[in-house]
């Protein structure tokens, strides 16, 4: 069978394929999206159940489509989410084909030879937009232990799947932090591993933390600033929106310690620094909320003030008196969740765009190996490079810089 021929290639019917097609009609440019499975199709499968968007329909969205069965202030939940962009790719009449999963891609000439599942493809330009999230990584911390289930957070659907006993949840972002809340709230045992991270209020004065984020130039941050390369940001949309604070888990029943470092002879091992790392997460929020204030004064809004959201809650025990370490048998952990995030899987592309530890090698996407582009990764150009808004953004440079190639 010929080959097809195409301007360009995108790889994924995610939030970024589906923003850079966009882009890719409005300047006139042949191309075609090919996704393995369906659009949208972590959303559907890869979160638990009750996942909704850790920030209102207002602000994740495309600047051209608003959610259709969710308010502006609502949380969209997973199934919302993915009718979302199958309208959204209905709206725009995205060149998608499902069910096509991408084998290889090589150099041919001046362009590249992109082999499928359903045949090959010529095209001068690729854009691989699958996003961060390809393969879960669960540390090698325990081994398979007879009467414990380990899973990754992303196989993680709903408290009913999980047997009798404790839980031991590891990793307190966005997922952690949420599944954890669940998981207590219907009624088990709960402990949760926390480690550095950001945590910022879900809303102050009125006002929800994303807008504060935009107004004070947090969003159009470059980098990560120094030291918070690997800090994680524990935010959460559930139950109407509420700020995370570990703290309250723990006067609830949860039982907090460190990250987790060891395991031998049934003898789980944490790190003495969960007090540190709740403390910094304090820091952290208390320090947006200064800059909201400066921020309200220095432009004499009319907001009001909030000074409760300024109180920290005593220190529980588990922060004075910390758990270093714990027999899983003892404690009765039948389960332990890896909410421990992903590894990028680029293994399909062997061209000359990565560096020497096998990453992306990229300027705001822009590969150094001509005609190959990344889109919908952090910090790909911003920090808002990951959101459905900051994707688009995002999307629209590509666009323009193919275009250009394409025109030279």
């Amino acid at each position: 069978m010929a080959a097809e021929k195409f301007d360009t290639l995108v790889v994924g019917a995610g939030q970024a394929g589906l923003a850079m097609s966009e882009h890719l009609g409005i300047n006139g440019l042949d191309h075609v999206v090919i996704e393995k499975d369906r659009i949208a199709e972590r959303w559907r499968t890869s979160r638990w159940d009750s996942l909704v968007m850790n920030g209102p329909a207002w602000h994740d969205r495309f600047p051209s489509k608003e959610f259709s069965d969710a308010g502006p202030d609502d949380f969209p939940g997973k199934e919302s989410v993915a009718a979302y962009f199958e309208e959204f790719a209905e709206q725009i009449s995205a060149p998608i084909r499902c069910g096509v999963e991408v084998m290889s891609a090589t150099k041919q000439g001046a362009g590249f030879l992109v082999t499928t599942s359903a045949g090959d493809f010529e095209v001068q330009n690729i854009v691989a937009a699958t996003g961060p999230f390809h393969v879960p990584v669960i540390p090698p911390v325990i081994p398979q232990v007879e009467g414990i289930l380990q899973m990754h957070s992303s196989h993680y659907r709903n408290p009913g799947q999980i047997d009798d006993g404790a839980v031991l949840v590891v990793g307190a972002g966005s997922s952690g932090s949420q599944i954890a809340d669940e998981l207590l709230r219907a009624g088990k045992d709960v402990y949760l591993s926390i480690g550095p991270h950001d945590r910022p209020p879900r809303s102050y004065r009125g006002k929800d933390f994303v807008w504060w984020l935009g107004k004070l130039g947090k969003w159009q941050l470059k980098t990560p600033p120094a030291g918070k390369e690997h800090v994680t940001i524990a935010v959460s949309g559930a139950y109407g929106g509420k700020t995370i604070d570990f703290r309250k888990f723990a006067a609830r029943g949860m039982k907090l310690v460190g990250m987790t470092q060891k395991y031998e002879d049934g003898i789980l091992s944490f790190a003495p620094d969960l007090a540190n790392n709740i403390i910094e997460g304090d820091k952290n929020h208390l320090g947006l909320l200064a800059e909201a204030d400066a921020f309200v004064t220095a432009n004499t809004l009319d907001l009001p003030e909030e000074e409760e959201a300024k109180k920290i809650a005593p220190e529980p025990d588990c922060m004075t008196n910390p758990i270093l370490s714990l027999n899983l048998n003892e404690a009765d952990i039948k389960t332990i969740i890896w909410a421990t995030g992903f590894v990028q899987d680029f293994k399909w592309m062997d061209v000359d765009a990565f560096d020497k530890h096998g990453k992306p090698d990229h300027h705001k996407g822009v590969s150094k190996e001509p005609g190959i582009y990344f889109l919908g990764l952090p910090w790909l150009s911003m920090r808002g490079s990951s959101f459905i808004w900051g994707v688009w953004e995002d999307a629209k440079y590509l666009a323009a810089h193919i275009a250009g190639r394409s025109r030279s």
